[in-house]
């Protein structure tokens, strides 16, 4: 089980890499998807938690 989940993150990375030299402009896309993912869901907490205090 742990060769697997080395194996597997050593393919994530080469996949990662691999879209970052050959696509930065896509790549620098994902990342802002992420990121706006990340906020809104900082945002749905925090409203979240400020209903629930009121």
């Amino acid at each position: 089980m742990a060769q697997a989940r080395k194996v597997a993150t050593y393919v994530l990375v080469i996949f990662v890499l691999y879209t970052i030299i050959n696509q930065p402009a896509r790549a620098a896309d994902l990342v802002q998807v992420g990121f706006v993912g990340i906020s809104n869901a900082a945002k749905s907490i925090g409203q979240f938690m400020h209903d629930l205090v009121n």
